[in-house]
């Protein structure tokens, strides 16, 4: 008869490993030349669609002094664009060009290169692979559950 998991104990470890895992995927040095405030920038705005500066920075948690040079940057480079707010028209809104679509797309394949060489490295077998391959829809789910 085998004994049923203890939840905190899988919580643990789920927190534990999964924190590595982001922890370095995040760090791995990855083509396409956005910092991590950039990106955190870009991927809340292309999620929650035009928005202002402050509201943006809000969302993230950072000042909005960080926002703006954060949002400079991304205007310098042509992947966020200030258009009239269609609502009031003394605000101003950022959206996301499509040059920033891309760049956030080609940051999630270089990120899921990564991963896919990390498993095709020799390390994992077939087994391994059937297995984290399940966990995946099972994770989703339990993120949601938070």
């Amino acid at each position: 008869m085998t004994e049923e998991p203890d939840p905190e104990a899988v919580a643990s470890a789920l927190l534990s490993s999964l924190s590595l895992l982001v922890r370095r995927v995040r760090q791995a040095p990855v083509d396409g030349g956005l910092t991590m405030p950039e990106r955190t920038a870009l991927s809340q705005l292309e999620r929650s669609g035009p928005t202002t500066s402050s509201a943006l920075a809000r969302e993230v948690q950072i000042t909005a002094q960080a926002m703006g040079a954060t949002l400079g940057a991304l205007r310098a480079r042509g992947l966020v664009e200030r258009r009239p707010d269609p609502d009031d028209g003394r605000r101003v809104v950022l959206t996301v060009t499509p040059a920033g679509r891309r760049a956030l797309k080609d940051k999630r394949n270089a990120r899921a290169e990564l991963l896919a060489r990390a498993l095709t490295s020799g390390t994992f077998t077939p087994a391994e692979l059937e297995q984290l391959a399940a966990a995946a829809p099972l994770l989703e789910r339990l993120a949601q559950n938070i």
